[in-house]
């Protein structure tokens, strides 16, 4: 069974069979991204101590050296290039053996003067890339809180915020088979696109709860995808009790809550969804990993030691 990857905030974890190894310790350890072509070569990033990679699954770590510390979101691109998102907003690739190349024209948006995070008013970050399993070219980027920006020339041009997409992004994700739709979680309700991200449609029929966080796509039907939402960023992310609940979303819809086997709502806002041989994994943020083999009918926890916190998960 393929391991997931865990990022704690302070560490990365590889999880497999229930147990748990610790692979990297670093401050900030907030994103992890595992090439799709190569699952053995893996990039962490972190808020404040940048971007470290492994080609050996972990066994081994270097500095990847990019030019920024304050690091929010890694990804890799079907051709193996690899991305870093930070704050202030800037998008970093890094191509085969080139230097890490800034894409610059990103900051250059109509829209930029306007991004802001509502925590830290005076900065923004890239919250989330998405590049095209279908398309070398396209990626799209989620700024917190700016909106959500697309190039189909691998980020020398960009498109300013999509029509019908969300401005406060959490997270994006493409299908895996489906080449035109993409799904987005932010944190004024959910969107999907159909046309490759060009223009996009809400999604936020039958759910009560609005702030959407951790985004999966069912990888056989492009129809099916879950998102998480609490009441407010204050449910989500602070020291009350979460009141969040996991939602799975068929067809034309509407939402589904799902029942995971806890009390709802749930007090632990489920920070990351990723799918991993067949199985649906929700990652709580009090550090439990919940599973479903039947795409969310039923679940269990993994019970797996040693983890106390789950800020995001990479298979």
């Amino acid at each position: 069974m393929r391991p997931l990857l865990v990022a704690t905030g302070e560490a990365l974890v590889r999880v497999a069979g229930g147990e748990a190894e610790v692979l990297l310790e670093r401050p900030g350890l907030h994103a992890v991204a595992a090439d799709p072509s190569r699952p053995e070569r893996i990039a962490a990033g972190c808020r404040g101590a940048g971007v470290w990679e492994s080609d050996d699954g972990g066994s081994t770590w270097r500095d990847a050296a990019l030019p920024a510390q304050d690091v929010f979101s890694v990804a890799f691109g079907p051709d193996g290039a690899l991305y870093a998102g930070c704050e202030p907003s800037a998008l970093y690739v890094r191509r085969e053996e080139a230097p890490w190349r800034e894409l610059a024209a990103l900051r250059e948006l109509p829209s930029a003067p306007t991004w802001s995070f509502p925590p830290r008013p005076w900065t923004s970050h890239v919250r989330w890339i998405a590049p095209s399993p279908h398309d070398t070219e396209v990626v799209l980027v989620g700024i917190e809180l700016g909106g959500l920006m697309r190039t189909e020339d691998g980020g020398e041009t960009w498109a300013d915020h999509r029509p019908g997409a969300q401005r406060d992004v959490h997270a994006l994700a493409w299908h895996p088979t489906e080449p035109g739709r993409a799904y987005e979680a932010a944190g004024g309700g959910a969107a999907w696109s159909r046309n490759g991200g060009e223009t996009w449609e809400p999604a936020d029929d039958g759910r009560d709860r609005h702030y959407t966080w951790a985004l999966a796509v069912d990888p056989a039907d492009p129809g099916r995808w879950y998102v998480s939402a609490a009441p407010g960023p204050f449910e989500a992310h602070g020291t009350r009790p979460a009141r969040a609940a996991l939602y799975r979303w068929s067809g034309e819809g509407p939402w589904e809550e799902l029942d995971l086997g806890l009390p709802r709502p749930l007090e632990a806002m489920p920070y990351a969804l990723a799918w991993s041989d067949g199985r649906l994994v929700a990652g709580l943020r009090d550090g439990r990993l919940l599973e479903s083999e039947d795409g969310g009918d039923t679940w269990r926890d993994s019970e797996t030691p040693g983890l106390d916190r789950v800020v995001a998960m990479a298979a």
